[in-house]
């Protein structure tokens, strides 16, 4: 960027003050008149037949407006992924079957939330249990209760690169393992929400949301509307991370009974409904093979990957294929025979979380390499040294697929290593085993690299200059913590020299942005901040022309100034920004400036993903007579090409930071064998408070890719995807003397006390 340039520099997030004083508006906050109340009665068991339902005592409660079940909707099952086949649909209240714990059954409307609820125990619900399912490998077997029996069975779908046998050859040693990468839930600090109200022949929905356009479509199309009958909103959404992409069936409902009963309707997801209810991320088996040569040259990768979907199928299934795309990591592999399976259990549907399939190809991989160092008594450092890709073979394509922009992989690494003084933590750890230190020390090292704006390359933008001298952009993407707002009124500033109080951001509001994906996959500002950059300078071109055109001077001497636009080393010569949108909306133009104001949109499409990187290191610290480990050092270096806002970076990589090592030290979904889940509320499902987590020591590395005029990569998730495998790594470095080579995740004190307590037996 030019010197001098905004971009670049820690503004702070616009959106903060809302925040901070109350003043945004969630959803939860908003109470039009006439306002009706929404419940729902969940399954209690994981399988089961529907055979009676009686809401006869709801249906006489005070305040209670309607019971509905399925039969009374007639609403139409939809599938929860467009790419999952069919068979799969969910009607959006059970119909006859229940799948998992936690699956609306009943809704029920009433004038008070309260009033909701206590009709809602008043409905009971006859169920003839069925043969339950959970394990995703059980799931396949020949005897298994099959969930949908328009699907012959639990199999929803296959991903694989096949390699033939004979090019797995040329290596010395064969490593191989079995990790799991288990089960965690969004926790999102807002659960869902939604709030529907008639308007005309149309709706307006206020959601949580990552799309609101997919909200919109869905809606229409189960309601048999006009997607322009529909206007949805994301007002203030209280965190995503993924969980807040898929069109929920109470969203359908919701909708559906606003113009069912002609007044507005809510509803708002109590926390254990959320830890049921919402889609829950990851839940992978991973049985991995890597052959490598004697000096630790790797020669190929063997990858076969077990992907449980839940119990409706939706995006959950889809994502082995991200973790196939990116199964080679960083790395020179020139063969990979990957394949993978979705299979559905009796459990809460899985779907995208933080990352979303390359946090699990990033902890595989990184696992395997570690047993390779091991097995080849070379540093876990070194051991990537000697395979991680050059700058100059890029390009480059995995072989998996994907066409990789740019990169410098082994300068993140030595980065990362020098901040965090690698040697001296080594000297320290060799210390500690010597004078026999129940403090047990553990290094852990992962390099990463992984795919953003996958399949998602384009996004809509919009600059518009009004006559009052204000400037409006649009986004189709939607912001939930994000900072856009702050990050595309930097870009207004670089361009046209506006200071952020000129400048209004609209997003997530269908009504005042024509069109858009969302926000996911860690693209929205290399799409729609590529968008707007683009839009602007169209701006500034088109008021340049027209500079020109009424200061009497040639449109190359036309140069952004304090307020408008002048002509270069004569300060008097300028037009404020109002002045040149009135003249825009005039009859007298210059050639080549079409009348219609001063503005311009674009569908910025940058062509293909990008592909971020970096490199992380993480300390531990294991009390060997209780198992309590504690993360005490994070260091991550990460390169997300060009920054534009280092604050807001810094944001993203820490909350990531935050996840992955809670998914390695604390959070689990569990079940039971009858499909009860066993962590459905904050008291048993642990998420880490600060005091739990280290302050994180971050720097970046920046190359830029060529994809968008920006040079600007996602950086969302990059933070979760390498501190998973960092902190998993340096806990099984700590108990590597002990002999343990692997332990699953997350390390609870009890396990970790466990594994201890059995190499002391056995070395005993």
């Amino acid at each position: 960027m030019p010197s001098g340039s905004i971009l670049g520099n820690a503004v702070p997030r616009l959106e903060d003050p809302a925040l901070l004083t109350g003043k945004a508006r969630f959803v939860a906050d908003m109470a039009p008149p006439g306002l009706l109340h929404v419940a729902f009665v969940r399954s209690l068991l994981a399988h089961a037949d529907i055979t009676a339902i009686d809401t006869g005592g709801a249906e006489r409660a005070e305040d209670v407006a309607g019971v509905f079940t399925a039969a009374d909707t007639e609403l139409k099952p939809r599938p929860f992924f467009f790419m999952v086949p069919a068979e799969f649909n969910r009607s959006p209240l059970a119909d006859g079957v229940v799948r998992f714990v936690g699956e609306p059954v009943v809704m029920v409307a009433a004038e008070s939330q309260a009033a909701a609820a206590d009709a809602a125990e008043l409905i009971y619900v006859d169920y003839e249990p069925r043969p339950v399912v959970v394990d995703p490998h059980a799931a396949l077997e020949p005897d298994a209760p099959v969930l949908f029996a328009d699907h012959d069975s639990n199999l929803v779908m296959e991903h694989s690169t096949r390699a033939e046998p004979e090019a797995l050859t040329g290596h010395d040693v064969v490593v191989s393992g079995r990790f799991v990468n288990h089960r965690v839930a969004a926790a999102p600090i807002e659960p869902s929400a939604v709030l529907a109200e008639p308007t005309g022949d149309g709706l307006t929905v206020w959601c949580t949301s990552q799309t609101p356009f997919g909200v919109r479509d869905a809606l229409a199309g189960s309601l048999h509307l006009d997607p322009g009958q529909v206007r949805v909103i994301a007002p203030a959404v209280g965190g995503g991370f993924g969980a807040k992409a898929p069109v929920y069936p109470e969203f359908v409902l919701v909708a559906w009974l606003a113009r069912h009963l002609g007044r507005p309707v809510r509803w708002v997801e109590t926390r254990s409904e959320n830890l049921v209810n919402m889609v829950q991320g990851r839940d992978h088996v991973h049985d991995y093979e890597l052959g490598l040569t004697g000096d630790g040259v790797i020669c190929w990768l063997r990858a076969r990957v077990m992907a449980n979907a839940g119990a409706y199928p939706g995006i959950g299934a889809i994502l082995p294929m991200f973790t196939m795309t990116m199964a080679s990591g960083p790395y020179r592999i020139p063969v990979v025979d990957f394949a993978a399976s979705s299979v559905v259990t009796n459990t809460t549907p899985v779907g995208a979380f933080r990352g979303a399939g390359r946090p699990e190809a990033t902890a595989a991989i990184e696992r395997v390499i570690d047993l390779a160092a091991v097995e080849l008594g070379i540093d876990p450092v070194e051991l990537r040294r000697r395979n991680l890709l050059d700058p100059d073979e890029f390009p480059h394509t995995t072989a998996t697929g994907a066409v990789m922009d740019c990169g410098n992989y082994r300068r993140a690494l030595e980065v990362a290593l020098e901040m965090a003084g690698y040697r001296e933590l080594r000297a320290e750890q060799e210390h500690r085993r010597r004078c026999g230190n129940s403090k047990l020390m553990g290094i852990g090292v992962s390099t990463y690299v992984e795919v953003t704006a996958v399949g998602l390359t384009q996004e809509y933008g919009a600059v518009e200059v009004a006559t009052d001298g204000t400037f409006t952009v649009r986004a189709g993407t939607s912001s939930h913590g994000q900072g856009h707002a702050t990050a595309f009124t930097q870009i207004l500033g670089e361009v046209l020299g506006v200071p952020p109080e000129r400048v209004r951001v609209v997003h997530s509001d269908t009504g005042e942005v024509p069109r858009g994906t969302g926000t996911m996959a860690s693209r929205s500002l290399q799409t729609a901040g590529s968008a707007v950059w683009t839009t602007a300078n169209e701006v500034l071109e088109r008021a340049r022309l027209i500079a020109a055109h009424r200061l009497e001077a040639s449109a190359d001497d036309i140069v952004v100034t304090t307020g408008g636009l002048g002509v270069a080393g004569v300060p008097a010569l300028v037009m404020s920004w109002s002045d040149l949108a009135l003249a825009a909306a005039g009859d007298d133009l210059p050639d080549g400036v079409d009348p219609g104001g001063l503005a311009a949109e674009a569908d910025f499409d940058q062509g293909a993903a990008s592909y971020p990187f970096g490199a992380h290191v993480a300390v531990v610290e294991i009390d060997a007579e209780t198992g309590d480990t504690r993360l005490v050092r994070h260091v991550a270096v990460d390169d997300c090409g060009r920054i534009l806002n280092p604050l807001l970076v810094k944001g993203q990589v820490h909350g990531g930071i935050a996840q992955g090592a809670s998914q390695a030290l604390y959070e689990q979904v569990l079940y039971d064998d009858d499909g009860n889940p066993r962590t459905v509320n904050l008291a048993d499902y642990c998420l880490p408070g600060p005091t739990e987590l280290p302050a994180y020591e971050t720097a970046h590395t920046e190359t830029p890719t060529p994809l968008n005029p920006l040079g600007a990569k996602g950086v969302g998730e990059s933070g979760t995807i390498g501190s998973l495998p960092a902190v998993q790594s340096a806990v099984i470095d700590a108990l590597s003397h002990l002999g343990i080579r692997h332990l699953d995740m997350p390390y609870t004190p009890e396990k970790v006390w466990k594994a201890i307590s059995a190499s002391r037996s056995n070395r005993a």
